[in-house]
């Protein structure tokens, strides 16, 4: 009995040795484990941004690439002014004083030839003299754009400006466009005309927001949408004017 007793001690002491080590060792480690300086995470690859957009293979006027500055057609900050009165046929009215490099074009579709104006550069702006009640007289009268279009001795000088704050090289493709286009009423001003681009490898100046023009003009005429609506929905987004109008 007396040497159960002892073998039975003998092993608790063991045990209590062994728990005691293996208490030791675990604590030992548990302090390095936490001294050990945490692995530096590797920096993510920046995203490839998309706003720099280049023309290159699009024909220029003076046998150089043209360059575009733009940026894409996201939610932005609303820094626009509202689309303007302006009464200027025949000439354009500097309405907007504006720095170089201060505009940047709004890139949709880059190869269908899709940009969108600085809505802070090119708000917009329509001639007061065009109203929904002249309409038969005025934007629905055959040839009505050619008595109040600026000529080009004049949009000239204007448009080498504009290119320059919109960051552009001069090129044959560039149309200075009128967001709100004479045929809607648009005028004759800084703040509604800017150096639109075209698709690359474009044969001219002739762009998909021609033929919106022309149509939503057809849509004024025929009394399916107002002027109004025409005018704020072109200067908006011509790319989804027609879509935003119901048409």
């Amino acid at each position: 009995m007396t040497y159960s007793r002892s073998r039975l001690a003998l092993f608790a002491a063991l045990l209590i040795a062994a728990l005691v080590v293996v208490g030791f060792l675990y604590t030992n480690a548990q302090k390095h484990q936490s001294a050990a300086p945490a692995p530096t995470a590797s920096a993510a690859p920046s995203a490839q941004g998309d706003d720099e957009d280049s023309t290159e293979g699009q024909d220029s006027a003076d046998g150089t690439a043209p360059t575009i500055a733009a940026i894409p057609a996201g939610p932005q900050a609303s820094t626009a002014t509202a689309v303007k009165a302006v009464h200027s046929p025949n000439s354009v009215a500097v309405d907007l004083s504006l720095a170089p490099g201060q505009c940047k074009a709004r890139t949709v579709d880059a190869a269908a030839g899709l940009y969108l104006p600085d809505p802070a550069c090119t708000p917009g702006a329509v001639d007061p003299a065009v109203t929904q009640d002249n309409l038969a007289a005025t934007i629905c009268k055959s040839g009505y754009t050619t008595t109040v279009r600026a000529p080009a001795s004049d949009t000239d000088k204007t448009k080498a400006l504009s290119l320059s704050q919109y960051g552009q090289t001069r090129a044959s493709t560039t149309e200075y466009d009128h967001l709100i286009s004479l045929q809607l009423g648009g005028t004759n001003a800084v703040s509604n005309l800017w150096p639109e681009p075209n698709r690359a490898g474009a044969p001219g100046t002739t762009n998909p927001k021609d033929a919106i023009e022309t149509r939503l003009n057809k849509a004024v005429c025929s009394h399916k949408v107002t002027l109004a609506a025409a005018q704020k929905a072109i200067a908006a987004n011509w790319v989804t004017a027609e879509k935003d109008l119901g048409l």
